[in-house]
């Protein structure tokens, strides 16, 4: 059964009901198995792919020759993406100019029947392409084809049978039609909606739907589909449903070189795209234009029955980028709880079955920060290990089976009159811009935390992690994809970028910054939206003069020792006066520096230490507000318990406090009195944290007094709004007499 439940995540697809395995639909209504562009990014959804270069792109201007320079950029971004492990099927124009050109001088070129020209230059053409993809390593072979053997069954299983075999030994295929013996080409001449192949678009679009490819790219010499003519102000159409009115497109004329136009590319795009297939239809003259379709990037026109995210008029990245995290956080809020699980089961079984590569990627960010001579501290919170991921994995399912009440649950019903009922119920905040240093295991944390409670994310990891960030961002994007477009949460990676998206009140809703305090002060001094957080970790500990040694001992160095850098780890430990005659003090203080731990003595304490305590020297405390993330804490010495809560609050940063005491009353006055996050009582300052609190995780921790405070878990990701029902109430109903307030609470 979990096998079966592992199989319906991976490949289900946004619960339309349609199932889609290894690109193809294998039920519903024909439809493309890829719906967005972002799809194309990955080789698990896009693996298979047709390119199609036309005559205009592959020929020179004279219509005499090759464009040598051209096909050298379209080569090297083949290969790369067939370095990247997609399947690549070429279909090319260019024999017939190619024997136009060897052909020169021998008679009168226009007069040359164009099959002749085709005989002479199919073999440089595949010889070009050949020389080419060498310098990558890469074998190529031809293929030539004619409209009969798509027409003949055993001929065109042949066909496919041979283009599987060289696929499956990573070889590109280049495919033309066999112009030297095609007869002209007739329109609409095949049987049982198989489109006619009349020109190499047909062809590819034939190719793409019998080799089950997940997307064909027809790329021409123009932009893309217009939707009237440039001249009267068309604009180019991202997308194509198939549904317009086909006086509503403008087609634009024939090749001069070749026999396709773009009535052709729009007539093979339409019946490759009802068929199943994937289309794009986009202009093959700037640089990188294949590379910038398979990243996802707006580029002509794609074919598409679901609405595309509206475009942001403006060219500003990072605005577009944030607008289209709102507009996808709304579908992930609407999949429903069961399917937001689903999510975050899959993001956990992907970080166990990829625990290698992630592991690697680390090892990656921990070698540069080795070269780059970055702090223990930093390279602590950095380092990933198999517990460590262990513990992820462990938090995220936590989260995923907990969250099925997280949206839609009434926190407050009323009653306001007859027929007229308020409810104030649970949505999620919105979009979230999340900034963590270090920690790449905050990405997966914070992640399944918005998708549970279906917020909208952008994250901006340090770049001392940027290769173990990238690794696990593309394993959220790849469970996203299972229901949601994958945009519902989304990476940035410079600080220019960061510094635009502090200033968009208007698509993002909470900053959330986990580092140093430095980088917490810097953001919420740039920020013009409302930031939850901590700028310091300046956490306490106090022993009371009731306390118990042992237990003090344990505890204190827990506090400090277990993860020194983390921002709950202790930095001062206070001490009753009493504590310095009754032994107390110097069972812990040993305990510390068994531990490894440097004592910074505080201005008080130093005066009755002196120069050293039990043979070590005082070093004294230059602060007593330090954050030292590290094997070293400051010790003050304090006379009852009152003066601990005054000393918290005077040097203190509101976070995790602790008292450790035998006195119940001494311990309640702490507990009342102390204005932190979090306040403990006889146990470690690191159980401030989301896993050990139950949360699952944490988003981060809070010591602000608005919203949410302490480990903030998903709850804390969630805002209300009011929904109320009624038949046809007015108020103007209340002022006549007709209805009367009755506002009875029910919940």
């Amino acid at each position: 059964m979990a096998q079966l439940l592992a199989h319906f995540r991976r490949n289900a697809f946004r619960g339309h009901g349609t199932l889609i395995q290894q690109g193809r639909v294998l039920s519903g209504n024909p439809s493309t198995a890829i719906d967005y562009r972002h799809e194309f990014r990955y080789p698990e959804t896009c693996k298979r792919v047709v390119v199609k270069m036309g005559s205009a792109l592959i020929t020179r201007d004279d219509e005499c020759g090759l464009s040598l320079g051209r096909m050298g950029s379209y080569v090297e971004q083949l290969a790369e993406l067939w370095r990247n492990k997609r399947d690549i099927l070429v279909v090319t124009s260019g024999a017939v100019a190619f024997g136009k050109q060897l052909l020169k001088g021998k008679t009168i070129i226009n007069s040359i029947d164009p099959r002749a020209c085709s005989a002479v230059g199919q073999g440089g053409l595949t010889a070009t392409y050949e020389f080419m993809f060498q310098q990558y390593g890469i074998r190529c072979a031809q293929v030539l084809v004619t409209r009969e053997d798509f027409r003949d069954q055993k001929t065109l299983a042949n066909l496919r049978d041979t283009l599987s075999e060289l696929l499956s030994m990573r070889i590109i295929p280049i495919i033309n039609e066999n112009d030297a013996i095609s007869p002209p080409a007739t329109e609409n001449a095949d049987l049982e909606g198989v489109i006619s192949v009349t020109d190499n678009d047909s062809l590819a679009a034939n190719l793409a739907v019998r080799m089950d490819a997940d997307l064909l790219m027809l790329l021409t010499d123009v932009d893309g589909i217009y939707d009237k003519p440039p001249s009267e102000g068309g604009k180019i159409m991202s997308t194509y449903s198939g549904l317009q009115e086909e006086q509503e497109i403008i087609f634009g004329e024939g090749s001069k070189v070749g026999r396709g136009g773009m009535k052709s590319k729009v007539d093979a795009a339409a019946w490759a795209f009802k068929k199943g297939t994937a289309v794009v239809v986009a202009s093959g003259i700037a640089d990188n234009s294949i590379v910038d379709i398979m990243s996802g990037k707006e580029m002509g026109t794609f074919f598409t029955k679901v609405p595309q995210p509206v475009a942001v008029p403006t060219n500003n990245g990072m605005k577009a980028l944030a607008a289209a995290c709102r507009e996808e956080s709304r579908a992930l809020m609407q999949i429903g709880p069961k399917h937001r699980a689903m999510i975050i089961h899959e993001l956990a079984d992907l970080l166990l079955q990829e625990s290698d590569a992630i592991l690697e990627a680390n090892r990656k960010d921990l070698e540069a920060a080795d070269r780059h001579q970055i702090s223990s501290v930093l390279k602590s919170r950095l380092k990933l290990t198999e517990q460590k991921l262990q513990v992820l994995v462990d938090g995220l399912r936590q989260i995923a089976d907990s969250s099925d009440d997280l949206l839609g649950r009434a926190l407050r019903r009323t009653q306001v009159a007859e027929d007229l009922m308020l409810e104030q119920i649970t949505v999620p905040l919105g979009v979230l811009l999340v900034i963590f240093e270090s920690r790449p295991d905050a990405l997966p944390q914070v992640a399944a935390l918005s998708i549970a409670s279906g917020n909208g994310l952008l994250l901006k990891g340090g770049k001392e992690a940027k290769h173990t960030n990238q690794c696990l961002y593309e394993l959220v994007r790849r469970a996203l994809s299972i229901y949601v477009n994958p945009d519902a949460i989304g990476m940035v990676t410079s600080r220019e970028e960061i510094a635009d998206l502090l200033k968009m009140d208007e698509h993002i809703d909470l900053v959330i910054p986990r580092g140093s305090n430095a980088m917490v002060s810097q953001i919420q001094d740039a920020s013009t939206i409302p930031v939850m957080g901590h700028a310091d970790g300046i956490c306490h500990v106090y022993l009371d003069e009731n306390c118990d040694a042992e237990k003090a001992a344990r505890i204190v160095v827990d506090a400090k020792c277990d993860y020194p850098s983390a921002c709950n780890a202790m930095e001062t430990l206070l001490v009753h006066r009493s504590c310095l005659d009754n032994g107390t003090f110097e069972k812990v203080f040993d305990a510390l520096v068994d531990a490894g731990v440097r004592v910074n003595f505080g201005p008080n304490l130093k005066q009755i230490v002196g120069k050293t305590y039990r043979g070590k020297a005082a070093h004294e405390a230059e602060s007593m507000s330090i954050e030292y993330s590290d094997l070293e804490c400051a010790v003050e010495v304090v006379d009852t318990v009152q003066a601990a809560v005054d000393h918290i609050h005077a040097n203190g940063s509101s976070h995790t406090d602790v008292i450790i005491t035998e006195d119940d009353d001494n311990a309640k006055e702490f507990l009342d009195n102390v204005d932190s996050a979090c306040v403990f009582h006889n146990s470690s300052s690191r159980f401030a944290d989301g896993f050990r609190f139950g949360l699952g995780a944490e988003v981060g921790i809070s010591t602000s007094r608005i919203h949410a405070r302490g480990p903030v878990g998903v709850e804390g990701l969630l805002t209300t709004k009011w929904r109320l029902e009624g038949k046809d109430h007015t108020v103007a109903d209340f002022a006549s007499g007709k209805y009367s307030y009755l506002h009875k609470r029910l919940v």
